[in-house]
């Protein structure tokens, strides 16, 4: 089971997420997920209220050079999927 922060510490961490767009919110995400090791991904995710996939998007992007060149959100042409 992976450490969780404290209910403090998680009301300043959402707090923070709603400020960000939506490529830096998976982002900050991925960080977040990244240093809590093993099962960071899950928690993170309920924290932020956001899907598992959406967390692993923004640790490939955080490990890829090339996506944190873009200025775009999205990909030309891609419209948002539920």
């Amino acid at each position: 089971m992976v450490d969780s922060y404290s209910k403090a510490v998680e009301a300043r961490m959402i707090r923070f997420y709603c400020t960000l767009n939506e490529r830096d919110r998976r982002r900050y995400a991925a960080i977040e997920a990244m240093k809590l090791g093993h099962g960071g991904i899950e928690y993170i995710a309920r924290l932020f209220g956001c899907h598992r996939k959406t967390v692993a998007q923004g640790v490939t992007e955080l490990n890829s050079k090339q996506q944190l060149t873009t200025n775009r959100i999205r990909k030309k042409g891609e419209e948002e999927k539920n």
